[in-house]
């Protein structure tokens, strides 16, 4: 019965560690809001994060929820401590309140996270 508690106990703190060998996604902000943008005016934010965990972090996708918007994002592997961005353009075409999600998928524990733009383009007088 002790070699089993002895187990249990070790497999526990084995995999205690393995959780917290990972990188960590830490964003300045998650939300940008643009407020009013005038109608075919291109906009830009820059999302800056930090990698707070004990690995690298590898950024492998950035999604957008319509070719309104364009991510472009760090490549490299980020290292603890160190700094990465995810950049988002939206092309502000159409008249009306924008809500516009940029999902950011990596080797973090989760896996992704997701980022909102948001602001209402005006049209042009």
């Amino acid at each position: 019965m002790k070699l089993f508690f002895s187990a249990l106990v070790l497999l526990i703190g084995l995999s205690t560690v393995s959780f917290a060998q990972k990188g960590v996604l830490k964003f300045k902000e998650e939300t940008h809001k643009f407020g009013k943008v005038p109608q075919g005016t291109p906009v830009t934010h820059e999302f800056t994060f930090t990698n707070t965990g004990s690995d690298p972090v590898v950024i492998s996708n950035v999604t957008v929820s319509c070719g309104c918007t364009t991510p472009v994002w760090s490549k490299e592997p980020v290292l603890p401590g160190k700094t990465g961005t995810v950049k988002a353009t939206y092309n502000a075409a159409a008249a009306g309140a924008f809500n516009k999600p940029v999902t950011v998928f990596s080797n973090t524990e989760g896996g992704s996270i997701t980022l909102m733009l948001s602001g209402e383009v005006v049209a042009k007088k």
